[in-house]
């Protein structure tokens, strides 16, 4: 799966899905501090579907009605950052399919998928 990573996601969760075959390019390697409207676009531009712990995408797909490839939330909060990178590869593992046009929201206990309209 084609995935892009902003910058705000840790580095762990990174490297974790680029073992599991995923192709992840991130932001901070790419052209750290882009606004949040140019990393959507990059990532339309890319055909990659966002992930990203940034609560503002969800503004921006919902309230700005923004087109968007696949977005992912990252809500995982008080576990290390390999834990977490565990949580996220396992929901991609049992749930890519569903990701692609479609917001979801990962948290240490669940999966929401909301397709797009």
């Amino acid at each position: 799966m084609r995935l892009l990573a902003d910058e705000s996601v840790d580095r762990a969760i990174v490297d974790r899905l680029r073992q599991a075959g995923h192709d992840v390019m991130y932001v901070a390697e790419l052209a750290a501090g882009l606004s949040d409207d140019d990393v959507l676009d990059q990532a339309n531009h890319d055909h990659a579907i966002l992930l990203t712990v940034d609560k503002d995408f969800g503004e921006l797909v919902f309230r700005h009605k923004r087109i968007h490839q696949g977005v992912v939330l990252i809500r995982i909060l008080g576990v290390t950052a390999g834990l977490k990178a565990e949580i996220v590869s396992k929901a991609f593992d049992d749930h890519a399919a569903e990701m692609d046009a479609s917001f979801t929201v990962i948290s240490a206990g669940t999966v929401r998928i909301r397709r797009q309209a």
